[in-house]
């Protein structure tokens, strides 16, 4: 079976690996963000299940947890995840459905925090379940944004050859109105 894919369809795979490579590194194994001490003895496992929970507790204590934490769990959670919601639509047909588009982007983050819960790394949190799962919905729209520039950008191109003449019944000369 050959698959055929267009030269960005073809980037674009290349560019979600090297997406889920550095979302699997900064996910589980940066240092900055604490990720170091991976299943440590004893460690107790932390989870929410409590939708916009941590949300809450983020927005009302930011002054005291400082606006570095805040921006970092609220809108890194969402900024994560816009990549995997704009190449997602690029690479598969099928994921230029916003419904398929957002389970998947759903189904990858939960995934993410099975494994956080799984090794003890971060926590299982469904609150960054639903910001990842915004972060998809967001880069589906950049998609849906960038396709519609595309498309009125190549008919203003269209309405702009004005075929002049014919000179031969297969041949065409076309002039462009800008020059």
């Amino acid at each position: 079976m050959i698959i055929n894919t267009s030269r960005n369809q073809k980037l674009c795979w290349i560019l979600f690996i090297i997406y889920l490579i550095g979302l699997t590194y900064f996910t589980f194994f940066a240092e900055a963000l604490g990720r170091a001490n991976v299943l440590e003895a004893g460690q107790a496992i932390k989870f929410n299940l409590v939708p916009f929970r941590e949300i809450k507790r983020f927005w009302i204590y930011r002054e005291q947890l400082g606006y570095g934490a805040f921006i970092l769990n609220i809108f890194g959670n969402v900024l994560a995840f816009i990549p995997c919601g704009f190449l997602l639509s690029v690479i598969s047909r099928r994921c230029r459905f916003f419904a398929l588009n957002m389970v998947i982007g759903l189904f990858i983050s939960f995934l993410i925090e099975c494994t956080q819960l799984l090794f003890r790394v971060g926590s299982f949190d469904v609150d960054d379940m639903i910001l990842n799962t915004l972060g998809v919905c967001l880069g589906y729209a950049a998609y849906v944004l960038v396709q519609h520039l595309r498309a009125a950008r190549r008919k203003k191109k269209e309405r702009r050859i004005v075929k002049i003449r014919q000179i031969d019944p297969d041949e065409y000369i076309d002039f462009d109105k800008s020059r």
